[in-house]
């Protein structure tokens, strides 16, 4: 039997991997363990226990790390603090494999951790190219990582142009689409009545926006600046819009802020705000609004297989694989304005499979049941010709030279 850690850091991850993590628990020859840190246990960000327990799960160990702030010092400390307490919990777990998903910055605390300590790592959503740190981690995370779950065939060759093996690099497709594809997408009429919210309340089953506005790290010092521009256009759009609460990433208090000071100072306005959403309730809403507002990655990934119109503002998902139903802007006013009159027009568009057909978790599940990796990685490079990765090997005790053509 197989012991697989699971580590989720946010309602989202979770939202998005209950099919993963129900592959897991039924498979004859896994033990399935799940470890929650970062937002995942924070209330505001949406604290996940109960709902992971009502659905039938175990939460083996809970990594108490964030710290509050949502500046750059902050995350750092916060991904320091869930390495010294990620390795106390796999010390304690002792599982056989560590599955991290993504590119949040306090997943890099448990990767480290659990490359440290020889426990063979598997990453889900490397190669993907982005903006602001998440970049960096997810890169980080994939040279760390033994065995990897990308979600398109690019971010796979991405992977063998970072030297990693290609036996241990499996093209499944995306979790996000799987949970789209079992989840009820019918319209919420009860979102109120459930959630309550803050703000103006509507007729949800009439045309409305749904805005989701993520703090961009390497851009925190016009947090501010960036957030009241977009809080303009969807204001002067004179249009129901739901505006879920930023994440917690560095900057995260000056969007509040701004969010705040709007919704105090402005009067007749029709904008709903929430702390949170359970996820098939945020999908629902994202598939049945007029347009996405924001710099989501769910306006990238599921947005392209609902065929949700989608504004993507910014940098924050710059380089990422899109389908057609995505618009870019800059943060300013009045190219957003026109961006969401533009795909309002346009309504729906045909739904796109680049992310995958939606069967993920079980491909997951038996590539993890039946994995056997070295714990030692090698350095590779592409070979466009042969189309293959290439080991290097050193050894300490001869030299061995080698032409490597980096040419590609």
């Amino acid at each position: 039997m197989k012991r697989v850690c699971v580590v989720l850091t946010s309602r989202s991850q979770y939202g998005r991997s209950i099919h993963l993590l129900k592959a897991l628990k039924k498979h004859p020859n896994i033990d399935l363990q799940i470890v929650l840190g970062g937002s995942a246990i924070i209330n505001k960000y949406g604290d996940i226990s109960a709902q992971i327990e009502n659905d039938g799960f175990i939460i083996n160990y809970k990594v108490v790390m964030a710290i509050e702030g949502g500046s750059p010092l902050t995350m750092a400390k916060t991904t320091g603090l869930g390495l010294l307490e990620f390795a106390t919990a796999f010390d304690n777990l002792k599982p056989d494999v560590v599955i991290v998903r993504a590119d949040r910055f306090e997943t890099l605390a448990p990767a480290i951790a659990a490359a440290y300590m020889n426990i063979p790592l598997a990453h889900i959503e490397g190669g993907d190219v982005t903006g602001t740190i998440d970049e960096s981690v997810r890169h980080a995370i994939t040279k760390l990582a033994h065995v990897h779950f990308p979600t398109n065939k690019l971010s796979a060759e991405r992977l063998l142009k970072m030297g990693e093996d290609s036996k241990n690099i499996y093209n499944v497709g995306s979790l996000d689409n799987e949970f789209l594809l079992k989840a009820n997408l019918k319209p919420i009429p009860e979102l109120f009545e459930k959630y309550g919210g803050v703000g103006s309340r509507f007729d949800i089953l009439q045309p409305y926006l749904v805005v989701m506005y993520h703090p961009v790290t390497t851009e925190f010092e016009i947090a501010r600046e960036n957030i009241n521009q977009v809080l303009s256009a969807v204001h002067e759009m004179n249009m129901p819009a739901i505006w879920l609460w930023p994440n917690m990433d560095a900057g995260t208090e000056k969007i509040a802020s701004g969010m705040r000071t709007f919704r105090e100072n402005t009067k007749d306005n029709k904008i709903s705000f929430f702390k949170n959403l359970e996820p098939e309730d945020y999908v629902r809403l994202m598939n049945n609004c007029a347009c996405l507002v924001g710099n989501s990655s769910s306006g990238i990934k599921e947005g392209a297989f609902l065929g949700t119109p989608v504004v993507n503002i910014g940098t924050r998902q710059q380089g990422r694989l899109r389908a057609s139903n995505v618009v870019d802007v800059i943060d300013d006013k009045n190219e957003i304005k026109n961006a969401i009159l533009k795909q309002i027009q346009n309504g729906k568009y045909p739904k796109s499979e680049i992310y995958g057909d939606g069967n993920t978790s079980e491909r997951i599940a038996n590539v993890i049941a039946n994995l056997n990796v070295d714990v030692q990685k090698r350095i590779g490079y592409w070979d466009s010709e042969n189309l293959k990765v290439v080991k290097i090997r050193f050894r300490h005790s001869s030299i061995f030279w080698c032409k490597v053509n980096f040419n590609l």
